[in-house]
This record gives C-alpha cells, structure tokens and sequence, in this order.
C-alpha cells in the first residue's frame, strides 16, 4: 500500500494523573472524544483565536497522550505547555527524531510491523494510518502524501498557513473534528465559539486546480486584480488555498476569472465539507 515517511515531525509526551485535566483546559480537542487508537488534529490558541500551535492527538497508556508536530515548532509548544501546566501533575517531555510512517488504502496497516498504527481522522473519504517508530520500510513516496492531503482538503501549517495567522475555522478544525464546541472553557474559546454560532467564518480551506501545473505555494490568488486569498500546499495541477468564500463565490456567480499568480484555477470545496459558499455573496462581502 501507498506509504510516506514524515521526517520533519517531533512528539511531545504529556503524562501524568492531571495530564488529561491539564490539556482538556487549554487544547481545542475534546479529549473526552478522544478514543484510543485515534489521532485527532487539534490546536493551541492565543487568546485572540488565533492558532499558535497545530498538532495531532492520540492516547499514549492509561494516563498519556502525545502530541504529533512539525518539528520545527517542538521547542516553542514545549514551554507553552510548561507555562500552562503550573500546579498540574504532569510531565512534559520531548522525543525527536521519531519516525512517523503514515500509509493510506483499505489495506493501510499492511505497511506497518505491528499493529500500533492510529487512525488520522481528519480523512474523511480514505483510511489513513500513522504509526511512530515503526520504519519496516525505507523511501516511501512522499509526493503522493501531498497529494492526497491536497485531494482531501486537508492543511497544515508552515505549507498552507503560517502559525499566528488563522483561525481554527480557517483551516477546518471546526469540521476535521479538531475543535470540541461541548467542552467548555480552553485558550480562545470565545472567539472560537462566537464564529461558530454566528456563522461568520469566510475564510475556509478550498481545493484549488488549473489546466497546467500551479504557481509556487505563497502566490496570491485574485480576481479582478483583487487578493482574495492565498496559494498553499501544491501538487502539479492541484492545489490548498486558503480563500474568502464570499469573494469566490461572487467571483463564480460574475464568471470573472480567479487567478494564481498569472495562472487561471478553479477553486472548490472538499467534497466531505459541510460548509457552502455563502447564498448572497455581495451581501455577505459588504456586512
């Protein structure tokens, strides 16, 4: 089966009798959700809403969880944590250099050793495993990786958006099961709610194509001259954009041309995303 080692990725362990309590409070994931076997996408906010840090979660033993992230951002997440944790009976603790392997199919377990791989369930519409510390095999393709990332609407930070600068809805943690609207209180929690029910997300995560191969990822997408939104992960023709909806779809209901750079695209929603291009486009624009 089709499978890629992800060698840019750090875990961070947090464990503990208060770990779970610990992360309940600040961590937009619902850790009562949270099964075993699962890795949940979530996010650590600033106070404003905004992501500060994304990750995935999964249970590590009976008082563990570790969080799965860029490795570039480990150090920082690390002592946010630890200012976070004051009083809280919790380790923190770092493990870099770890191979994650995440392979994908109807048989996607059959590239691992053993039978630890987790579930990736941002992925609606094809099975995706990711497994740490398990390298039974070399290479991989991670091209194809990103392909299917972008075919499945799903982004991440540093390739599709840069961290401080998106809201959880902007990036569909609100429909990958990444935000926990039962909970309760965690860092940003108001903002994050207050979108939620008012229904004012306009920037989302859309599937971007063109005829030939994409622009670089960072190319401003416009219409008519005007920014609309911005190029992220690409994969020949195909790519993540990160767009207003309202301006799409007027640009759709004009039939003017959105463009990439100098290059003509289509842009689309994920086809397993519940959210829609607003009805009165020019309305919604103007409030």
């Amino acid at each position: 089966m089709p499978y890629a080692l992800l060698k840019d990725r750090s875990l961070i362990s947090v464990s503990g009798p208060d770990a779970e309590h610990f992360l309940q409070n600040i961590l937009t994931t619902d850790l009562d959700a949270l099964g075993a076997g699962e890795a949940k996408p979530g996010a650590l906010l600033t106070p404003q809403g905004k992501i500060l840090f994304d990750f995935l979660i999964s249970r590590a033993g009976d008082n563990g969880f570790r969080l799965d992230c860029r490795s570039d951002i480990a150090d920082d997440l690390m002592r946010r944590l630890t200012l976070y944790r004051l009083r809280a009976k919790a380790e923190i603790a770092k493990q870099d250099q770890v191979v994650v392997t995440v392979a994908w199919g109807d048989d996607s377990t059959a590239s691992f050793s053993d039978s630890t791989a987790l579930a990736d369930t941002r992925f609606r519409d094809v099975a995706v495993k990711r497994a740490y510390g398990d390298a039974a095999q070399n290479g991989g393709d991670a091209g194809a990786w990103q392909a299917l990332r972008i075919g499945n609407g799903i982004a991440e930070s540093g390739s599709d958006y840069q961290l401080g600068d998106a809201f959880p809805h902007d990036v569909l943690l609100d429909e990958t099961g990444g935000i926990g609207f039962k909970k309760g209180c965690y860092v940003g929690q108001e903002v994050v709610s207050r979108m939620q029910h008012r229904g004012t997300a306009r920037r989302r995560v859309l599937i971007a194509a063109a005829a030939g191969s994409l622009p670089p990822t960072g190319t401003e997408v416009t219409v008519n001259g005007r920014p609309v939104g911005t190029l992220g992960s690409v994969s020949g023709g195909r790519g993540l954009a990160i767009a207003r909806i309202d301006r799409v779809k007027a640009a759709l209901d004009a039939c003017d041309a959105i463009m990439a750079g100098e290059t003509a695209i289509m842009l689309a929603i994920p086809a397993w995303a519940k959210f829609s291009f607003p009805q009165d486009a020019a309305s919604a624009e103007e409030a």
